[in-house]
């Protein structure tokens, strides 16, 4: 009889937590979901993973710690986490690993859990004077079945025209190298020179073209700091550069990365000198509407990337952290 009644206790039990999670479980996710990547103060604990179903309402996943701590690099950082989603479904990471190296890091998964063997890329090792490799990003291109990789490097003596105008000598362009197997690559090339200082460049395919967002890190005579556009038919250029900027200058923004939202187009970015994100969205690539106020983010997110992901990744990685069932704000 005793143990008849601790099983009926343990059945009870077992009745009881099920009951409560089936009232916590969300309501079907929608077909396509969206996850954010980002990172928090220097880069030092990793990957931090963000979802949403609307774009807007943003949660943290995991109770905001890290899905992979970095082990690569000079300073071992992971700052500016790029996730994208190549055609066999294998999720690729690029990152930021340190202030000043030539390398970039690199590691995959199948599930945004799980991770391989993480790795410095030496994307700039035939640039001996390169003073840094600074946020990646990584493209699927459909076109020529290949990755590309670009980044923000200043190397001195380079566009000597343009020198003098950021803070500490710098004076960026993009750079980039493509693969298929993310273990040989084609020789680093200039990627994007807008003619003046730039950094963060993101790109987002775009009705047959494709629109490249990045920052004006131009400091002197006059702070610009803010975001501008560049769009070229095909992903490898040659761009062509908006004179409009999409914010203010003197905004001190930075970070920009992108996605379409039903007929909108919608560009997030860090607004690092005031702590916060910040969003602006478009239809015509002409007028910019800022949505900053919609936005629900978790506190202390950095720049990162947004992407779309089917629901069934998304169900997954609530799945491993329970606590984490139930959905963003609702708007």
């Amino acid at each position: 009889m005793p143990h008849l009644r601790i099983l009926l206790i343990a059945l009870l039990v077992f009745s009881l937590q099920a009951a409560r999670l089936r009232a916590q479980a969300p309501d079907p996710l929608p077909e396509t979901c969206y996850l954010f990547s980002s990172f928090r103060d220097n880069g030092e604990d990793g990957l931090h993973l963000a979802w949403s179903t609307d774009g807007l309402k943003w949660e943290a996943l995991k109770q905001d710690q890290s899905y992979l701590r970095p082990s690569v690099g000079k300073e071992k950082l992971m700052r500016d986490p790029c996730v994208t989603q190549g055609p066999d479904g294998t999720f690729y990471m690029v990152w930021t690993d340190s202030w000043t190296d030539r390398t970039i890091g690199f590691a995959s998964s199948k599930d945004l859990i799980n991770w391989s063997e993480e790795r410095a890329l030496p994307v700039m090792e035939q640039e001996p004077t390169a003073r840094n490799c600074w946020a990646p990003e990584v493209d699927w291109d459909a076109q020529r079945k290949e990755f590309v990789i670009f980044w923000s490097t200043t190397i001195p003596g380079r566009f000597p025209a343009t020198e003098g105008t950021s803070e500490s000598s710098y004076n960026h362009r993009i750079y980039c190298t493509t693969t298929r197997d993310f273990r040989t690559f084609a020789p680093t090339r200039l990627f994007f020179d807008p003619g003046f200082n730039c950094i963060d460049a993101t790109l987002l395919p775009l009705d047959g073209k494709y629109a490249l967002f990045f920052k004006d890190e131009r400091k002197f005579p006059n702070p610009m700091k803010n975001l501008r556009l560049a769009v070229a038919d095909d992903i490898e250029g040659p761009y062509a550069v908006d004179p409009r900027p999409l914010n203010p200058p003197d905004s001190w923004t930075e970070g920009p990365t992108s996605i379409r939202l039903g007929a909108d187009t919608v560009v997030y970015f860090d607004c690092y000198m005031k702590h916060r994100y910040g969003a602006v969205r478009t239809r015509d690539f002409k007028t910019w509407e800022d949505i900053s106020s919609q936005l629900v983010m978790p506190e202390g997110m950095r720049h990162g990337t947004v992407f779309a992901v089917p629901r069934a990744i998304v169900q997954n990685l609530l799945v491993s952290h329970p606590a984490e069932v139930a959905h963003p704000p609702a708007p």
